[in-house]
């Protein structure tokens, strides 16, 4: 009895030490097949093409900075760059500005018809941009004359962001004290005069969630973004227009130009990360506890 007594802590610190190493293993997994593809196209942009295509290392023999340059011109990065950041500063824009304002009308105000716009908004919640939408979005467009303009990219963006925003954001929302209202309301806020002085301040956090999530939707978008550009290279945004490296004018294929346009179109979002990745994180965790 007093042996299998003594042999319980040094069983419980195997087992402890088991689990520890099991999960720093699944972490590391997910590491390596996250950074993968990115290191790889990163290091890959700096070769030739055919040491990309014949060489097994990851990492680049020689350093061809070129390769950035090259792809810059070739492509037309600097109208393809303007496309990518008019199409998602606006939507970013809009979609915050309609988000918070939908969010503060259903979570303040009781009105005939709010159960079922909530119910719409959670329907709607699990239909994403995909091939079933594609035809009815552009003959939508098309009606309105908007299918030849970023405008037409930047309403449906806006428009698809809206339910699962809208749903957080008035968790947000309903934990803010109705008491401020109150106290709005007697030094002479409107409705209106609440939500922009007192509402939206303390949702800069669920904001900045909303924000960097919609931000990167639209950047990194690749279909709707060709079919409404097909047409018209020249609103092309920079997903799209790095396509356009894959072939030289002697119909080779021309990898590693193709890999220097991705970067391209990967740093304007990392940088957008990294400098707000703090009120992300605070967002999210703010979030996860609301009511």
């Amino acid at each position: 009895m007093t042996a299998s007594t003594e042999r319980l802590p040094s069983s419980f610190s195997l087992g402890k030490l088991l689990s520890r190493v099991g999960i720093w293993v699944l972490l590391l997994a997910v590491v390596l097949f996250t950074l993968y593809p990115v290191l790889f196209s990163f290091f890959g942009s700096f070769k030739t093409n055919f040491e990309l295509l014949g060489s097994t290392s990851i990492f680049a023999k020689e350093w061809h900075w070129e390769n950035y340059l090259t792809a810059w011109n070739l492509g037309n990065f600097a109208r393809y760059t303007w496309n990518s950041i008019f199409i998602s500063v606006l939507s970013t824009a809009l979609t915050i500005l309609v988000c918070s304002m939908g969010a503060y009308a259903l979570g303040r105000r009781q009105f005939p018809g709010r159960g079922i716009i909530m119910a719409i908004l959670a329907g709607t919640m699990f239909i994403s941009i995909g091939a079933i939408t594609f035809r009815p979005l552009y003959d939508m467009m098309r009606e309105v004359a908007l299918h030849k303009s970023l405008w037409s990219i930047i309403l449906i963006f806006v428009g698809t962001h809206l339910p699962f925003n809208i749903f957080l954001l008035e968790r947000f929302v309903k934990s803010i004290p109705r008491e401020l209202d109150e106290a709005a309301t007697i030094d002479g806020c409107g409705f209106f005069g609440i939500y922009w002085r007192v509402i939206l301040p303390l949702l800069l956090p669920g904001l900045g969630v909303v924000g960097l999530f919609a931000f990167r939707d639209s950047w990194n978008q690749y279909i709707l973004p060709l079919i409404f550009t097909m047409n018209n290279p020249e609103l092309r945004p920079l997903t799209v227009g790095v396509i356009s490296l894959k072939y030289s004018s002697n119909a080779a294929a021309e990898w590693h130009l193709m890999l220097a346009g991705s970067m391209i179109s990967i740093i304007p979002i990392l940088i957008v990360y990294f400098m707000t990745n703090k009120s992300f994180i605070e967002g999210l965790a703010s979030g996860s506890v609301k009511g």
